[in-house]
């Protein structure tokens, strides 16, 4: 009797092969592109080894240091950003980095200088690394405007200007899910070959979901107009009630998002008027996976990806998800200003 075995895959789609055939159809490509999308999955890689065996190493805790937005910085933390940095300034393809971590932004040295600027999150989601929810990473790539020294002012560019941008989540399994301009792929690492595997082809977010995701413990600092909606999907009168999911881990609440459909939304509040989650490393990088992958992302006013921002810091509300649930709140917020 002839066992057949296991079915194996002897023609993997992983991330490199991927990037280098998108790099084929492009006459023009340097493959510096290229280059810097393998050295950001390699830090991936790294991040992820350190999330899965933090424990034993004893990564967990404060590292007793603040980062720039005033928030604990956790040894993982330090370790995912040391990680980015290193990977990104050693690939030959950047000019400036921006890191959530550094409150100013990083100018690679001469001699290792590329086109190429990445604004990242290394460590999204840092609050849950104690008690084992999914993080991630979160990364928008820009290209200098012009060819000579790269200033702040290449670094602040609207959104659609991004030429990449992508997020690692690190759950159940390891998964990074990328935009070069233009389908969303999502790439699962395969532990057994420590690869990233193209799994999720040509991703596309729901035109209508039936989930909501908002941190509902600042309710109390909400415009009445953010009550009336979250209310409205609330109610049975009104149809079906939306199911609340939040997990206070970006990548995990809007990965769902791209996943079910439904809302995700960090409005203003009282306490933070100009909104909470950061433009180059959080939301110019969402917004424009959501938007590649048919969904809208705005700040209540404009789409999220034409905003200037006028610091490497600066903060926006972000209302993003399916295109009807977006529109539903864009309507509540004009009709409110009426």
């Amino acid at each position: 009797m002839t066992s057949t075995g296991p079915a194996f895959d002897s023609n993997y789609m992983t991330l490199t092969r991927f990037v280098l055939a998108e790099q084929k159809k492009v006459p023009t490509a340097t493959g510096d592109l290229t280059q810097l999308l393998n050295s950001i999955q390699t830090a991936v890689k790294a991040v992820s080894s350190a999330v899965r065996k933090a424990g034993i190493a004893k990564l967990y805790g404060i590292a007793g240091t603040q980062n720039v937005q005033g928030e604990e910085v956790k040894k993982l933390d330090v370790l995912a950003n040391e990680l980015f940095i290193n990977m990104l300034t050693s690939s030959f393809t950047t000019c400036v980095l921006v890191s959530e971590e550094n409150d100013t932004m990083i100018e690679i040295e001469t001699e290792k200088q590329g086109k190429y600027i990445v604004c990242f999150d290394p460590l999204d989601g840092s609050s849950n690394i104690d008690c084992l929810v999914s993080i991630g990473s979160i990364f928008g790539i820009f290209k200098k405007v012009e060819d000579r020294k790269c200033t702040l002012q290449d670094v602040l560019q609207p959104g659609h200007k991004m030429v990449a941008a992508g997020y690692a989540l690190y759950g159940s399994a390891t998964m990074m899910v990328i935009s070069i301009g233009g389908p969303v792929n999502g790439f699962t690492l395969d532990p057994a070959i420590g690869e990233f595997v193209l799994t999720d082809i040509n991703i596309k977010v729901p035109q209508r979901g039936n989930i909501l995701s908002i941190n509902e413990g600042y309710s109390h600092m909400w415009d009445e107009v953010i009550t009336e909606y979250v209310s409205s999907k609330k109610d049975p009168k009104k149809g079906k009630p939306y199911g609340a999911r939040y997990v206070g881990s970006m990548v995990a609440d809007v990965h769902r998002t791209l996943k079910y459909g439904g809302i995700f939304m960090y409005p203003a509040t009282a306490a933070s008027p100009k909104g909470k989650l950061r433009l180059l490393y959080e939301c110019f990088p969402m917004a424009y996976i959501l938007t590649q992958a048919g969904g809208l992302a705005s700040n209540g006013t404009i789409p999220i990806l034409d905003i200037v921002p006028d610091n490497i810091h600066q903060r926006s509300p972000i209302f993003l998800g399916s295109r009807d649930d977006v529109e539903d709140v864009l309507q509540c917020i004009k009709k409110n200003k009426n």
